[in-house]
């Protein structure tokens, strides 16, 4: 399987605007699915997390994330926030391309580019489900970029329908009568 690049990052947030353009106009106030944020705040969230591993990429510290955080204005419409969402993942895309293959940055460890880009998909991924949920749009994360997610993040991943299965390893529900995971991490850091 191809590890996952810049390329699956553009999927993603293209699959994020096609899904959440078509609400924008919904009261974003509501809480987004099982979180105890908004599907506002989620939004500005993925942003920010997709601008810190822009910037892990393109500086590539190897101990600590950089201090600086994304803040998005209070009261800025849902169609800016995923604006903003857009502007960050191009960012976070644009790195990935020009980093050198052998880059790692620090992600609890060396993360390498292909880390990277899979944090940047699940979280695209898995927030606008989660948005999703709070704005009773009903949506699936694409089974390919799941796949490729999986494969990364979750090497221990059961077996399933791709999204379910994502969905399951980071406490978003029930798959083939195993509870719901209470706690999760994903394995970005890759050996040295």
């Amino acid at each position: 399987m191809r590890s996952l690049d810049s390329q699956d990052v553009d999927k993603a947030v293209a699959e994020m605007a096609g899904v959440l353009g078509a609400h924008d106009m919904q009261d974003w106030s509501v809480p987004a699915g099982s979180l105890e944020w908004s599907c506002w705040t989620t939004a500005a969230h993925i942003a920010h997390d997709l601008l810190a591993y822009a910037g892990q990429v393109a500086a590539h510290p190897t101990d600590a994330y950089l201090p600086f955080d994304l803040a998005v204005r209070p009261g800025t419409a849902p169609r800016e926030v995923l604006q903003v969402v857009t502007a960050c993942a191009g960012l976070l895309s644009s790195a990935l391309a020009t980093a050198d293959p052998g880059l790692r940055a620090w992600h609890w460890g060396p993360c390498d580019r292909s880390g990277f880009a899979a944090m940047g998909v699940a979280e695209v991924l898995l927030h606008t489900y989660d948005i999703t949920q709070g704005l009773g749009v009903p949506w699936l994360p694409p089974a390919p970029l799941s796949t490729k997610a999986l494969h990364r993040l979750f090497p221990d991943a059961p077996p399933g329908d791709p999204a379910q299965v994502l969905l399951w390893c980071t406490g978003r529900g029930e798959l083939d009568g195993r509870p719901r995971r209470a706690s999760w991490s994903w394995q970005a850091a890759v050996p040295d």
